[in-house]
């Protein structure tokens, strides 16, 4: 089983690299300005991907091959006799957990895709598109069994595996996509009230270090090997004298900040000084490079208190209830030292959504292409339109189905527009 978690680093789809979701939808939001010419990445930059984009083939296959790997311990779980109960039930719980979470980023990047729930290779070969409706169900069908399977408590206390808030998680993630506001408040509420695990930091330069409490699942770089012990997310975002970045953070994210007040700004964000101007990046990892062999000090983060947080601020907005969802909302702004929402009486519902998707920018920005999928979620795609070189249309609110996969299976449609 500890394949398949290693696998999350080794596979670009989950890693943080430059073929990941997280770089590569925040990449096709507004958050990063990009330093490089390499096709690829200007295609999903300007918003215009090819289907023989390679940096897009990675991705799927690197998803694709993640639940091969569950799918695998799946299959390898049943009818054996040899494990306890116990050490199965895990097994399963993860197995599905990291299925569940993988297909949900699938159908938000590609909508309808084939439903692997096996390792078959001659049927798999050749699946067709499943309904996103039929892939959601089952999601929330893995997640449930898995919030059933998995107890309280972190494997060998290291916040890489996953437990049942963990999936409680997800399901508040799933749930606030699926526009299920009750349910996505409940499950928040879940993670958010076990506070003997996990709370806000108050320090920001401590929230991505290894197992830090606000963490709910992270991601070990230990797939590299002994000799490295940094993060890809460290590796390819954070800015040294020497280093060469293939983005900056735009314009449009920095200028959101208070540069005096917020905190994120302080911890997050290094302003970097160039000979003409300034140029900020991010630096939510503080490691760029660390081939010492020593302790890990940083985790990929992948799911996280202040998120949960945000869901549940939102959630309680669309069902209008208005203080709760303040409550919820000032608890970010409080940390990060800037102006918090003092009453219910000048604020509409509509308008305290928008100030959630304001303060999910400020506080998720290159994490796990939030901005990219809050954009579509709250149909204020059209700020991308105002991106450098845009070429933005309607279409893209898909990637492609890559080519290469087309051509190896027939059944495969394209998506519209390419």
């Amino acid at each position: 089983m500890q394949g398949m978690f290693n696998q999350l680093f080794n596979t670009s789809f989950a890693n943080g690299g430059s073929q990941s979701v997280s770089f590569l939808g925040a990449l096709s939001a507004d958050t990063y300005s990009l330093t490089t010419i390499t096709q690829d990445l200007v295609e999903f930059h300007q918003n215009q991907l090819s289907p023989g984009n390679s940096s897009n083939l990675t991705l799927w296959a690197g998803a694709y091959n993640i639940i091969y790997q569950a799918n695998a311990l799946l299959n390898g779980v049943e009818g054996n006799n040899s494990l306890n109960e116990e050490i199965i039930s895990e097994i399963e719980g993860s197995a599905k957990f990291v299925r569940a979470f993988t297909y949900f980023y699938l159908i938000n990047l590609y909508g309808e895709v084939p439903l692997i729930l096996d390792t078959n290779y001659e049927e798999n070969s050749i699946a067709s598109r499943t309904s996103t409706e039929v892939i959601r169900s089952q999601i929330l069908n893995d997640l449930e069994d898995s919030a059933l399977l998995l107890n309280e408590d972190y494997p060998a206390n290291e916040r890489t595996r996953v437990n049942r808030f963990a999936v409680f998680a997800l399901l508040a993630k799933v749930h606030l996509y699926l526009g299920n506001w009750q349910e996505a408040e409940s499950y928040s509420t879940g993670v958010i009230e076990a506070s003997s695990r996990y709370e806000l930091l108050e320090n920001l330069n401590e929230v991505f270090l290894a197992n830090s409490r606000e963490a709910i699942w992270q991601i070990s770089p230990i797939g590299w090997g002994n000799s490295f012990t940094h993060t890809r997310d460290g590796n390819l975002l954070t800015k040294t004298p020497t280093s060469y970045n293939l983005v900056m953070l735009s314009e449009s994210l920095v200028d959101i900040f208070s540069k005096e007040e917020d905190a994120r700004y302080e911890s997050w964000i290094n302003p970097f000084a160039a000979e003409s101007d300034t140029l900020y990046y991010p630096n939510k990892y503080k490691i760029q490079y660390d081939a010492s062999g020593g302790p890990i000090a940083e985790y990929s983060m992948v799911l996280r208190v202040a998120e949960q947080y945000l869901i549940r601020a939102e959630a309680r907005a669309r069902m209008e209830n208005l203080s709760g969802a303040i409550e919820d909302l000032n608890k970010i702004k409080s940390r990060a030292g800037i102006a918090t929402i003092e009453s219910t009486e000048n604020i509409t519902a509509m308008e305290l959504i928008a100030e959630v998707l304001l303060e999910r920018r400020r506080e998720l920005f290159s994490e796990w292409g939030h901005r990219w999928f809050d954009l579509h979620r709250f149909g204020e795609t059209e700020v991308l339109e105002d991106k450098e070189n845009s070429q933005w249309t309607v279409s893209a609110n898909l990637f492609p189905i890559p080519f290469e996969e087309r051509t190896k299976n027939p059944n495969l449609t394209q998506n519209p527009g390419y």
